[in-house]
């Protein structure tokens, strides 16, 4: 796969008092790389109502998925099947101790695209609040085609 790639990230948060899933979506030109066995993907992210842009890097190992954002909302998840992880998420408005519980990572490669889905459950402040769904898919910015393959 080349550099220059377009990201696209899907998140859905089901929560359990029967409301429909919510779904967020975020198409954004980003750089790729792959080196020393990890997939590397960059793209920067503008927040709704802030000027202040965030710094994304997403690292794919063989055994965890890595999310770091710097900038406006500064957090690190680490995803690894099977195990919670804690992290602090710091936004503008306060830190939110945040847990994520990976059941499922899948990682499909192609020639020009890469596709990423986590399923996992998501804890606020030592409280589930929703079972939630990333998917990233990374194509060639050349490839001619710009379609979302999870």
């Amino acid at each position: 796969m080349t550099k220059d790639v377009l990201v696209t990230v899907k998140g859905i948060q089901s929560v359990e008092d029967g409301e429909s899933p919510e779904e967020v979506e975020m198409v954004a030109k980003g750089e790729y790389y792959y080196k020393n066995g990890h997939h590397y993907i960059f793209y920067n992210e503008t927040i709704e109502g802030f000027t202040e842009e965030n710094k994304n890097t997403i690292k794919i190992s063989e055994n965890s998925v890595e999310v770091k954002k710097k900038g406006l909302t500064n957090m690190q998840m680490i995803f690894e099947e099977q195990k919670k992880n804690i992290t602090y998420y710091a936004t503008p408005f306060g830190n939110l101790q945040m847990g994520v519980a990976a059941t499922n990572i899948e990682v499909k490669e192609q020639e020009s695209c890469l596709d990423l889905c986590i399923d996992y459950a998501l804890e606020i402040n030592g409280e589930h609040v929703a079972d939630c769904q990333l998917s990233v898919n990374v194509q060639e910015m050349n490839s001619g085609e710009f379609t979302l393959h999870i």
